[in-house]
């Protein structure tokens, strides 16, 4: 089992000369500049920026260009730990499964995201994504992002990334909206997913990963837990605990 190290925030201004391009930064044997917002870069030069800036914890390379994090509010912090707590106590119960908090997750050679939570399966029991020098390439299984000032982000660009690199669910909390989404690939494309009857949000990839989407709104972290529990004692859980058991 693997887990990361999330990484914090810190900002920096954007530097008022114009970018030099990947190749121009290395001409004439000067050093490559610092990460700003709106570089546009390509995923290689954009991590080693990122590497020789350890006061960064958090950028994301988006379609090419450079997007610094701003300070996480308490709102944030508190809604990525509510979801990761929620995926941790589903870990907990599901061998093969691995839950993780702002880790860098490598797609292509124009994206390099920090995603707040993600859920995989682990590349012996038919995972997606895998792991090289340290860092996570290719497409978790469950991705979930809280949106508050990256919202825009979160359901543009970023929303038709992981759909073109097949990550099959997408979860997206907006606090500002009280609005919570849960997205599932069907036929390359994001459609979705509605409570049903019982008004709980039900994972179509992990079985018995059940949501109370109200309860998460409303913060009640205990209710989301609870609800949960039903989910991990229900006989798809324990098939799907059997069938990963065998792998």
């Amino acid at each position: 089992m693997n887990y990361f190290q999330g990484m914090s925030t810190a900002i920096l201004e954007r530097p008022k000369a114009r970018s030099p391009g990947v190749h121009e930064a290395r001409a004439g044997g000067f050093e490559a500049p610092p990460l700003a917002n709106g570089y546009r870069l390509s995923q290689p030069e954009f991590h080693r920026r990122y590497l020789r800036m350890p006061e960064v914890k958090r950028a994301e390379l988006i379609e090419g260009i450079v997007f610094m994090g701003s300070p996480l509010s308490y709102q944030h912090g508190h809604a990525t730990k509510m979801l990761l707590t929620w995926q941790g106590n589903y870990e907990a119960s599901t061998p093969g499964v691995c839950s993780v908090d702002g880790a860098t997750l490598i797609l292509d050679s124009d994206n390099e995201f920090q995603p707040d939570v993600l859920l995989r399966l682990d590349t012996s029991c038919g995972g997606k994504s895998w792991l090289e020098d340290k860092y996570l390439h290719g497409a978790p299984e469950l991705v979930a992002e809280v949106a508050l000032s990256s919202v825009t982000q979160d359901l543009g660009n970023k929303l038709r990334v992981y759909r073109r690199h097949g990550v099959r669910e997408y979860l997206v909390w907006q606090l500002a909206e009280q609005r919570f989404d849960w997205f599932v690939l069907r036929d390359a494309d994001y459609s979705p997913l509605k409570p049903g009857s019982h008004g709980s949000l039900r994972s179509t990839v992990f079985p018995g990963l059940w949501l109370d989407p109200q309860a998460l709104l409303a913060g009640d972290l205990k209710g989301v837990l609870k609800h949960l529990q039903k989910g991990l004692d229900g006989a798809e859980h324990a098939a799907f605990v059997r069938k990963l058991a065998s792998k």
